[in-house]
């Protein structure tokens, strides 16, 4: 089932993260239906040694109605400019959405993804236009105990490491406020949480994530350096979750009773692949000599080796299933940095990339 423009043409959505990769596709996506997008966010990550951010490569800051650039640790700000916007849809995708970085700064990793989540929250108590309120978390919110099969939502939450803890305290915050501020048959808010994995696609840039730290050694040609490279992700394509917050956000509109819970937004089945397959596809559709090396040194912070998502609730319920396999989600991957590399029509082809995306049947 594909999004419903008409629904969304008009709306006054609040986007928190829109300056990142996922917020910035997101905002970009919203913004084409038609919607009135107000952006909450941090400067976007940008290196001028390298390329610019996907925001602003997407030309975000004339699309959208509004963008505040503001840490979502400022409750005050947070709540003024909330108040302002008067949303009827409030999404939620600011974080610290890094594992590495969680272990060098726990204590910011905490203070963003558990306590800015709180203050969102409890800024939409007060701001009495909101009908529908999706928070993004991870599909690391699960206490993973490295099984082959797909954790489903009334799984428990847990954590091992900062990143992963804070994501299951969110979903956590998440229900406790559900059950405490918007109960069914009280303000008809419906606040839902959706859960994703390893999101992969053009414009991300980050640190520490595979895509990125590949492209760019490539594009300096470079080897890239890989480590855990037999660690298995189940890798999708940046469109096919926020395809899934969408449907989710729209359902919640017109049944909030029913759809107020979590939701996993995994990728098709077969996505699931090691570290170093990724990579080795990734160089040889980069070509060019793209090559990578395995990081042989010292063990570092523990990462997860597995992890998958039972969809089966959201097919059955929402009707939505992922639209890319893997081949097209990396080939679609590769035409974006490409084309960036040479200088392209970022919007034009971010477009293109949306418009075949939305008339794809489902990948499996």
């Amino acid at each position: 089932m594909p999004v419903n423009p008409s629904f969304w043409s008009g709306k006054s959505v609040f986007l928190t993260g829109h300056t990142g990769f996922k917020g910035s596709w997101l905002g970009f996506w919203l913004s084409a239906m038609g919607a009135r997008v107000t952006g909450y966010a941090l400067e976007p990550p940008t290196d001028p040694a390298l390329f610019p951010s996907l925001f602003e490569a997407a030309g975000l800051r004339e699309r959208l109605h509004r963008s505040e650039i503001a840490d979502i640790r400022d409750r005050g700000r947070l709540e003024a400019v909330l108040s302002a916007a008067h949303p009827d849809i409030v999404i939620h995708m600011a974080a610290q959405p890094l594992v590495r970085r969680s272990y060098r700064d726990p204590v910011e990793t905490y203070a963003t993804n558990v306590m800015g989540t709180v203050h969102l929250l409890d800024a939409v108590r007060r701001v009495d236009s909101v009908r529908v309120v999706v928070n993004v978390t991870s599909d690391k919110c699960y206490e993973n105990r490295e099984w082959v099969w797909g954790y489903r939502e009334n799984e428990p939450m847990g954590g091992h490491d900062p990143y992963s803890s804070s994501k299951g305290c969110a979903e956590l915050v998440t229900a406790a406020f559900r059950q405490s501020f918007f109960p069914p048959g009280a303000r008809p808010v419906a606040l839902v949480s959706g859960r994703a994995g390893n999101v992969v696609g053009g414009g991300d840039w980050a640190e520490d994530r595979l895509v990125p730290d590949l492209i760019r050694a490539f594009l300096d040609r470079r080897p890239a350096v890989v480590r855990n490279r037999h660690a298995t992700r189940p890798w999708q394509h940046v469109l096919d979750p926020l395809h899934g917050y969408l449907m989710l956000a729209e359902a919640a509109w017109t049944e909030p009773a029913t759809h107020a819970e979590g939701w996993n937004f995994g990728p098709a089945e077969g996505s699931a692949r090691p570290v170093h397959w990724l990579a080795d596809r990734l160089a040889s559709l980069w070509g060019d000599g793209a090559a990578w090396i395995d990081d042989s040194g010292p063990a570092g912070p523990h990462e997860n080796r597995f992890l998958a998502l039972d969809c089966s609730k959201a097919r059955q319920r929402l009707g939505w299933a992922p639209r890319w396999d893997l081949a097209e989600t990396l080939a679609r991957t590769v035409d974006w940095y490409r084309a960036c590399s040479q200088g392209g029509d970022i919007p034009a082809l971010m477009s293109a990339q949306l418009l075949a995306f939305n008339a794809a049947q489902p990948a499996d």
